[in-house]
């Protein structure tokens, strides 16, 4: 069984567009912006074994605010300049109640059984609540939570609080998990 890294798109990988106080997809080419250190976090992640898989909702797709064809063109450059080595989707949205939108563990249960992970090996790296609550239904080991203070609704925990990817990297490579698990603000 191999060991991955689950991370959310949009706050983790890429800026995320505030508004009010809360977050928001790109939905154009132009506001796709990968945010600094991310490209050196992956790579050192997978140099120490862990498959990166992307987990995301874009409920912008079943609204319509965004075309397939730029999520398709957003996904295929993080594939193509990061140490990506897949990305689930789901494109529902919350009255859909599908199982793979996120608080549901669905895209990570779906990836582990695809690409052979160990749930207990492998960590959850998001922004927002619904990412921490997935990587916990999901049976990862750890989940961190990187906190931009946005005004909506808190993780449950345990996770721990970092403020990047980077942050998160760091914590993952060096082993101190479970020791900083009450370090959140």
């Amino acid at each position: 069984m191999r060991k991955a890294v689950f991370l959310d798109r949009d706050g983790v990988i890429n800026r995320s567009l505030v508004r009010g106080g809360k977050p928001y997809a790109p939905v154009r080419l132009e506001e796709f912006e990968i945010l600094p250190g991310v490209q050196e976090a992956l790579l050192r992640l997978r140099a120490a074994g862990f498959l990166n898989v992307v987990v995301t909702n874009q409920p912008d797709l079943a609204t319509g605010k965004q075309a397939p064809e730029v999520l398709a063109a957003m996904h295929s450059r993080l594939m193509s300049e990061l140490a990506i080595d897949a990305i689930r989707v789901c494109p529902h949205v919350e009255s859909d109640n599908c199982a793979c939108r996120k608080p549901r563990p669905g895209l990570l249960l779906e990836a582990a059984r695809e690409l052979g992970i160990d749930l207990a090996s492998s960590y959850m790296v998001g922004d927002r609540w619904r990412d921490i609550a997935a990587g916990q239904l999901a049976g990862c080991r750890e989940s961190y939570f990187i906190d931009y203070e946005y005004a909506e609704k808190r993780p449950e925990k345990p996770y721990v609080a970092v403020k990047s990817l980077t942050g998160a990297a760091d914590l993952i490579l060096s082993g101190c998990v479970s020791a900083k698990t009450d370090t959140i603000g």
